[in-house]
């Protein structure tokens, strides 16, 4: 669902001749490419299933295993805009290969860590690392085809992440399952070492000499502290009545964002210009992508926890679980931008959005113990539709809100925004789950006959809990109640979360009757 970079106005420095590379060294740029965009994607969605084995094996709390997803997403969020500028001013190859460097010494560390800090350490520089991976293997394919092979290099591109996003999570499932959940890591390694020679072989250095030689740093610092001081902020408030650090450092990082936009709007090489949030279709259409994907990120980020812990799926089981969603995705977005090509965007983006919506709810009413096909099936189908609905018409009105020689600043824009809104939503849902899970479960804990050590060991857990963990010193007939009032709290929590990401959805469909104007119908 993701919302590719372009980057525009390049003048490439080349090897000899017309600057389009013979067909065989084309084709390894294009494996090279691909494999770097995929690389990260199937990492993202693959940890997302194997948390809940994860969170287990390292013994971590809700919050911890928040920050082994956010700490990857917070550096890769606030960084994204510069990887792809640091690439057009320093090369694109340089950056592409210094993003694999890093993205595989840090999967390297993810895999032999021993405890959770240590993970989330290598985790946030794996965002680092995927920061520049992005964005630069959609400017390289940029780079080194001319524009009559440019397009279908990067329809072969996108496919194949498409692909990437199918296969991570039943990947991570079959071998968190079937071996360990550090060997979702590890295999980045190996990889990593076959994109640098690949790159490094057959592809040129490029730069864009148009741009300056300066790089918005001072940006990118505001991004990252005042984004991570509101993750934090939000995730050390779960489960907790309000304390004064977290809500200092949340009002704290609400100022440093607040100077962030101050920074940009007079910094001579701003990461985000927002003299483009001056078209009332850009800023509308940005508005619905916080909107609509702060739903998609954090609803979907507790998808696995209740299928793995309280549906008791197996990992591999749980993983295939959103193919019907992925594969409606592939399959139908290139229909929808042909359609919204006919009847313009703004039916298909407000439709999407609700459609979207039934399918949060979808998720929200699956229950406890009903089969697949009548639960979690049907509401992977409404939202693949939805989102097959919206997604390539949004891009589309995104490029088209802005002059051309800007759109691919523009896309970077909007795609950096969707995954901060995914950032930031996780934190937040986060909270609104654990509040109605300490709700539901203090109440029923304290009616149950339990013995005094089970009961203070699920006081020593108590963080742990909320995300549908259970101790494993509790046994029998014990584990069995216990059992029962996590899992029924968990999806109490879990319901909301998906009615919150419906109601997201709606308010982006209204952002979207609002402030996109109906495009002319063009005739068959």
């Amino acid at each position: 669902m993701a919302i590719f970079i372009e980057h525009p106005c390049e003048s490439v420095a080349r090897s000899p001749g017309r600057g389009q590379p013979a067909v065989a060294a084309g084709t390894w740029v294009l494996i090279a490419t691909v494999l770097g965009s995929a690389m990260p994607m199937i990492d993202g969605t693959a940890v997302n299933v194997v948390l809940p084995i994860l969170q287990r094996d390292m013994h971590a709390d809700a919050a911890t295993v928040q920050w082994i997803v956010e700490g990857y997403a917070l550096f890769l969020s606030a960084l994204i805009l510069i990887g792809g500028a640091l690439g057009d001013v320093f090369g694109r190859r340089r950056l592409f290969v210094l993003g694999s460097v890093l993205f595989a010494l840090a999967s390297g560390a993810c895999a032999i860590s021993v405890n959770a800090a240590e993970l989330i350490v290598a985790r946030c520089v794996q965002g680092v690392g995927a920061a520049l991976l992005v964005p630069e293997s959609l400017a390289l394919i940029s780079a080194q085809f001319v524009p009559q092979e440019r397009a279908k290099a990067i329809g072969t591109w996108s496919a194949f992440s498409a692909i990437s996003a199918a296969i991570g999570p039943v990947l991570g499932g079959y071998i968190a399952q079937h071996f360990s959940w550090r060997w979702v890591f590890l295999i980045n390694v190996p990889i990593s070492a076959f994109i640098i020679y690949l790159s490094l072989r057959h592809i040129s250095e490029s730069h864009d000499q148009t741009v300056s030689r300066s790089v918005d740093i001072v940006g990118a610092i505001l991004a990252s502290l005042g984004l991570g001081g509101i993750v934090y902020a939000l995730i050390a408030s779960q489960g907790h009545s309000v304390q004064a650090l977290p809500l200092g450092i949340g009002i704290a990082s609400l100022i440093v964002l607040a100077v962030f936009i101050y920074y940009e709007s007079r910094a001579a090489n701003p990461m985000m210009p927002l003299t483009f949030f001056r078209s009332a279709t850009f800023s509308g259409a940005n508005a619905y992508t916080l909107l609509l994907y702060a739903g998609l990120g954090g609803g979907l980020f507790f998808i696995p926890f209740d299928l793995i812990n309280v549906q008791h799926y197996t990992p591999t089981a749980a993983g295939a679980a959103m193919l019907p969603m992925i594969v409606l995705l592939f399959a139908l977005s290139r229909y929808s931008g042909s359609l919204s090509a006919k009847i313009g965007a703004r039916p298909l983006i407000v439709g999407g959005a609700l459609v979207a919506a039934l399918g949060f709810l979808l998720f929200g009413l699956a229950g406890q113990g009903r089969s697949y096909w009548i639960s979690f099936f049907p509401a992977s189908v409404v939202l693949g539709l939805g989102a097959a609905m919206f997604v390539a018409p949004l891009t589309a009105t995104v490029m088209n809100s802005i002059e051309s020689a800007h759109a691919g600043s523009a896309s970077g824009i909007n795609n950096a925004i969707s995954r901060t809104a995914a950032l930031l939503a996780v934190a937040a849902l986060g909270v609104v789950l654990t509040m109605v899970f300490f709700s539901n479960y203090d109440r029923n804990i304290a009616q149950a006959t339990i013995s005094p050590p089970t009961r203070a060991s699920l006081v020593r857990d108590r963080d742990r809990l909320a995300t549908g963990y259970l101790p494993a010193a509790i046994r029998g007939s014990e584990r069995q109640e216990v059992g029962r009032i996590v899992e029924s709290a968990f999806a109490q929590g879990f319901f909301y979360t998906m009615i919150i990401s419906a109601i997201l959805a709606c308010a982006a469909a209204g952002i979207a009757v609002v402030s996109l104007k109906p495009a002319p119908r063009t005739s068959t």
